[in-house]
């Protein structure tokens, strides 16, 4: 089976002081540059000992993805489609000032659209023929070793272990992803298996993550 293994950013600024971060574009930090290091250590480590074949890297076109994707030291394809939900209005501000009522009506409807924002169906909806498209040419380019890095974003991620699992967009509320993570997806034709999630074991000993 070829894999996708999927990738957060690592940390940055807005996200350690509790802000809802989407479209705005802003670098990693400190502690996500360390975070992005050793992310790359730990994939490059598991392609090695695995023996598979790195096919693209793959990033949200925004600066922390790309930051992030960098590090792996391999050329670096950017894909609209997994850039992170837009939060409209809501893009910036610390997660407490979010309304309750807001909170309710995007956990409860994946329809529902922030003012100037996204949707989670709508999210879903990219994100799926995205991982689809890349599964396929990771296939098609080195067969059952092929591998696709994808560096993206919390709502991107959550899509597309929805998609591995056959499950609605709804179900990103219920998985919780930390930066600098790895989830590994293997794909074979219409076969889907989500082999590991949120794995952040090689994130051991930086200070702040």
């Amino acid at each position: 089976m070829s894999e996708l293994v999927v990738l957060r950013h690592g940390r940055t600024a807005a996200n350690a002081q509790g802000r809802l971060l989407g479209r705005l574009d802003v670098p990693l930090d400190e502690v996500g540059e360390a975070q992005a290091a050793a992310l790359a250590r730990a994939v490059r480590v598991r392609l090695a000992a695995t023996g598979s074949e790195l096919v693209a890297v793959v990033s949200s076109p925004l600066a922390r993805t790309r930051a992030t994707a960098a590090a792996l030291g391999a050329p670096v394809e950017v894909d609209e489609r997994f850039v992170e939900v837009d939060y409209g209005g809501f893009d910036g501000r610390p997660l407490a000032e979010v309304p309750a009522e807001v909170w309710r009506a995007w956990r409860d409807d994946p329809s529902f659209r922030p003012p100037g924002g996204e949707t989670l169906a709508e999210v879903a909806e990219r994100v799926d023929g995205a991982c689809l498209e890349w599964a396929g040419r990771a296939e098609e380019v080195a067969g059952p070793g092929g591998v696709v890095v994808v560096v993206t974003h919390v709502s991107p991620l959550k899509a597309a272990v929805a998609w591995a699992m056959g499950l609605g967009p709804e179900s990103s509320w219920r998985t919780h992803v930390d930066p600098a993570s790895i989830t590994r997806i293997r794909v074979s034709g219409g076969s889907r298996v989500l082999c590991s999630f949120n794995e952040t074991g090689h994130l051991a000993g930086i200070d702040g993550a």
